[in-house]
């Protein structure tokens, strides 16, 4: 198996280097992981890609890459440049250093780029490491992704519904913010929502006198709708979300047959 991997973190980012040691285990010893990252961190940055401006991309080892780009442009450098003689089965991005359940997945650079590989036609997977305070105090912070991932990410090749229509099904995968030993299962998840927890502005007044924001987060340990991906996650299980870059309303699109 042929492997592309990215991220949002950056090419020296921890995350990535669990990702690494992921793909290898997946692509098998006769298989290939190469990597497409980010030169510095995108968190944040959504499906953007860089239409407006050329992005340099450097090679920083064998089949591994660094380009000044957004996650979903490393796919694009990884499939049309990099590796374009010869393309992947598989596109990975992460493991990104906090969940991208709920809205955050909304605004998750990891979850973009996941997104153009399957705009591109590709089997795609975004996969994150839930933060909180029984992680905070491990030596491992991404323990559970890298003691779990391999399986889950098996499992969901074997058992995964994967289509190849115009808005072809990519992959979510949150692991829980506990020890590895503490991971309850998998569970299959919508994507939540969070209530009164989204991101606002605070204002900051430099030396120089110039006024600035900062984007501001909000908690991540509150409970969401039962059953949703970062429910799953608080109390200790997987979360996998199907999803699709179609952004149609489809259950309001009958009701709006009457403008017509």
């Amino acid at each position: 198996m042929r492997i592309l991997i990215t991220n949002d973190d950056g090419i020296s980012a921890p995350g990535l280097a669990v990702l690494e040691e992921i793909a290898n285990d997946l692509a098998g010893a006769n298989g290939e992981v190469w990597v497409v990252a980010p030169a510095f961190e995108q968190s944040g940055v959504g499906h953007c890609i860089s239409y407006t401006r050329p992005m340099m991309i450097s090679k920083m080892a064998e089949r591994r890459y660094a380009a000044e780009g957004s996650p979903a442009d490393c796919v694009l450098a990884g499939l049309h440049d990099v590796m374009k003689d010869a393309p992947p089965d598989l596109v990975l991005s992460g493991v990104n250093r906090g969940n991208n359940a709920a809205e955050n997945a909304l605004y998750s650079g990891t979850v973009g780029g996941a997104m153009e590989a399957a705009l591109q036609g590709l089997p795609a997977v975004a996969l994150s490491q839930y933060y909180g305070p029984a992680v905070n105090g491990l030596d491992d912070p991404f323990e559970a992704s890298r003691q779990h991932g391999l399986a889950t990410l098996r499992t969901l090749l074997e058992k995964g519904v994967w289509t190849k229509d115009d808005y072809g099904i990519f992959y979510n995968i949150n692991f829980p913010p506990v020890a590895a030993a503490d991971v309850k299962g998998i569970r299959a998840t919508r994507q939540g929502f969070r209530r009164d927890m989204g991101f606002g502005v605070q204002p900051h007044v430099a030396p120089s006198g110039r006024r600035f924001l900062w984007v501001t987060g909000a908690p991540q340990q509150q409970p969401t709708s039962p059953g949703s991906d970062a429910d799953m996650n608080l109390k200790g299980y997987i979360s996998v979300t199907p999803m699709r870059a179609d952004l149609t309303a489809h259950d309001a699109l009958e009701a709006l047959r009457a403008i017509e």
